[in-house]
């Protein structure tokens, strides 16, 4: 078995340069961990990107194989809760960050980063929803403990990307009213085929505002750039209103006054979902397999080769990506 090949994508660094090439491995190059996995799917991630690209933040060593997501089947395990032939998820973690990711056809990992995949969820859309999913359910989970859907609207950054896009796509499935903040004025009907039922263009709410908090336009909401967005929602959140948020590609800082939690009585709630909780993971992915399940997920996704994801990379660092972008290792 140690000596069985498989192709992955490998980073490699040369003269301060990272580069991307489909190499042959063994799995006895994989590191140590009681479940080794045959992988069929993967997703693209940004943070896949930032990995790719030699973002030392994400990865710190070099050759490297990115994809913090996978599903696949068990091929070998040390462990008695988990039987050779059984579906598997394996999102975060250090999973492709300093351990062999997704975007090889087999990682080797430890069980406990394992989750069974749920009856009512195909390896496919296990993958369309991957990380992006987890965290966009996580994000609704605590949005959806505060505020209900009578109470007002709730807005939603970086919408086309694909935690925002989930995150629409739940939140209306739930019955909330969504409002969708977005920079790409083409891609209206995408958002409205979401669920969303107002559009918010990024200008109208991306620009510094001097003062502590502007008129209340939504009871709740999901930021998942950062920066002066997050800054903006927050200020124009009603009383007892909740904003939850888990990114920062706009940028990791905000300029704000304590006048919204103070005056307002706002929650604002960080999410990262890499160590979170395996029994709350566990329960919200059995959620996202069948309440929360997006009736449009099929028609989220994209699905490209090992040998098309270059290309992929490329684009979703430039921010052209809408959606999910998902990776089929065997085709």
């Amino acid at each position: 078995m140690e000596s069985k090949s498989f192709k992955a994508l490998v980073i490699e660094e040369q003269d301060g340069k990272y580069l991307r090439n489909i190499k042959t491995q063994k799995i006895g190059e994989l590191p140590f961990g009681d479940l080794l996995i045959k992988v069929s799917y993967s997703s693209l991630n940004y943070k896949d990107a930032l990995s790719s690209i030699g973002n030392k933040g994400v990865t710190k060593n070099y050759p490297h194989t990115p994809g913090i997501d996978a599903v696949g089947i068990v091929e070998k395990s040390d462990n008695v809760d988990f039987k050779i032939g059984e579906e598997v998820i394996v999102t975060s973690y250090d999973l492709g960050m300093d351990t062999s990711g997704g975007f090889g056809q087999y990682i080797r990992v430890p069980s406990e980063w394992a989750i069974k995949l749920p009856e009512s969820l195909t390896m496919k859309e296990a993958m369309i929803l991957g990380t992006a999913g987890l965290t966009a359910g996580i994000l609704v989970l605590r949005l959806s403990e505060k505020v209900t859907p009578k109470q007002g609207k709730i807005v939603v950054s970086g919408a086309t990307g694909g935690v925002g896009s989930l995150s629409v796509a739940i939140l209306a499935k739930l019955g909330y009213h969504v409002v969708a903040i977005t920079g790409k004025e083409k891609e209206k009907d995408f958002l409205f085929n979401l669920g969303a039922r107002e559009i918010m263009l990024r200008k109208e709410i991306d620009q510094p505002e001097k003062r502590p908090m502007l008129s209340a336009k939504f009871t709740g909401g999901i930021d998942t750039v950062g920066g002066t967005i997050l800054e903006n929602i927050i200020k124009s959140t009603a009383n007892m209103g909740v904003v939850a948020c888990c990114g920062n590609a706009a940028s990791p800082k905000i300029d704000l006054t304590v006048f919204p939690f103070i005056l307002r009585g706002i929650s604002l709630i960080g999410i990262g979902t890499q160590e979170h909780p395996m029994p709350e993971r566990k329960m919200v992915w059995n959620k996202l397999a069948n309440e929360w399940k997006p009736s449009q997920l099929i028609n989220i996704h994209r699905e490209v080769t090992l040998e098309e994801l270059n290309n992929e990379i490329d684009s979703i660092l430039k921010g052209q990506i809408k959606g999910r972008v998902i990776v089929n290792l065997w085709k």
